[in-house]
């Protein structure tokens, strides 16, 4: 584990816990205890999230016969949980991913290439996301404080799109070709042989306009279904909000823990993020860091399991080429 990510976590963490501090600790818990069943709710508003996700990577993935919806599902199980709970940047989660697809029968070269690409739609959508909560929250208010808030906000955006084109273009596409050939040779995991052409495999699926724009549809509904989750998650604390309001907090909350992508996790990022922007909607921190920590109780309930997984799917492959071993020994 690298200092930088050991630090980071540690900062973060601070962060959190000082924000809850701060803002009534034992008012908080007790919300959140009090929550009981309603957690369920909010976990599960989670699967809509996730099944629209899977079918927007799924639809990126080079070829005709492809594991089945389903099978993204588990993948995205695992690759949230890694980018949620190790002290790794929120990208481990896609280097663990492309790894893993290879045991379904796909190249480690195609795999790489459709989660950068996912990955990329993903951001884009995202910032189409952020500006549909300014512009709501932009529509429902006639403060100049916001307006210009949500001007500069948008300003931002359009400047981090054209930003993440020109990286590509500068070679960002070959970020996961080395993170893959690094985290090959850590673990000692064969087929490097199949990460050639990385590069060229990205090119050639952007050339595909109807893979990019069912991708990029899937998860803008990806995103938009996010306003359930904190729809639900305030309602079961005490907070009820409307749909409007549920979107903003959740396209602007998400904006915030982007980023903070370097922080493992987000911590103190998401909390800090979710405060400012329940603040422009008239709620106080309390209500954040409430929304933030049911959040955090989804993650661990959705991402342990998919660690676990992560750790069968592994010794499974292991005992797999063990015995291949053994049977072509003489």
């Amino acid at each position: 584990m690298k200092t930088s990510a050991i630090v980071a976590t540690l900062i973060g963490l601070a962060i959190a816990a000082t924000l809850i501090a701060t803002n009534g600790y034992a008012e908080i818990g007790q919300a959140v205890m009090m929550a009981g069943w309603g957690i369920l709710w909010v976990i599960a508003l989670h699967f809509p999230q996730m099944l629209f996700s899977s079918m927007a990577w799924r639809a990126v993935v080079p070829g005709d016969r492809l594991p089945g919806v389903p099978a993204f599902i588990g993948l995205r199980l695992i690759r949230e949980g890694v980018n949620a709970l190790l002290p790794v940047a929120q990208i481990g989660g896609e280097f663990v991913a492309a790894r893993l697809m290879g045991f379904g029968g796909i190249s480690l070269g195609a795999a790489g290439a459709s989660v950068t690409v996912d990955l990329t739609l993903e951001m884009l959508s995202q910032v189409i996301f952020t500006l549909l909560g300014l512009g709501l929250l932009l529509v429902g208010s006639g403060s100049p404080e916001i307006t210009e808030w949500v001007l500069k906000g948008s300003l931002l955006a359009l400047l981090l799109v054209a930003v993440f084109i020109l990286a590509q273009r500068w070679g960002l596409l070959r970020l996961l070709e080395r993170g893959l050939l690094k985290l090959a040779e850590t673990q000692k995991w064969k087929g490097l042989e199949d990460v050639a052409g990385l590069h060229q495999a990205i090119v050639d699926l952007y050339r595909s306009p109807r893979r990019l724009a069912w991708g990029t549809a899937h998860h803008t509904m990806s995103w938009l279904l996010g306003g359930l989750e904190v729809w639900a998650a305030l309602w079961v604390v005490g907070h009820p909000v409307g749909w409007r309001e549920a979107l903003i907090i959740e396209s602007l909350g998400q904006a915030f823990r982007s980023l903070g992508f370097a922080v493992p996790g987000a911590l103190g990022v998401q909390e800090g993020g979710l405060i400012l922007v329940a603040g422009l909607l008239g709620f106080g921190p309390q209500a954040a860091i409430e929304l933030s920590l049911l959040k955090r109780v989804r993650e661990l309930a959705l991402g342990l399991p998919g660690l676990a997984a992560w750790h069968w799917m592994e010794r499974r492959s292991s005992r797999t080429r063990a015995d291949a071993q053994m049977e072509s020994r003489p």
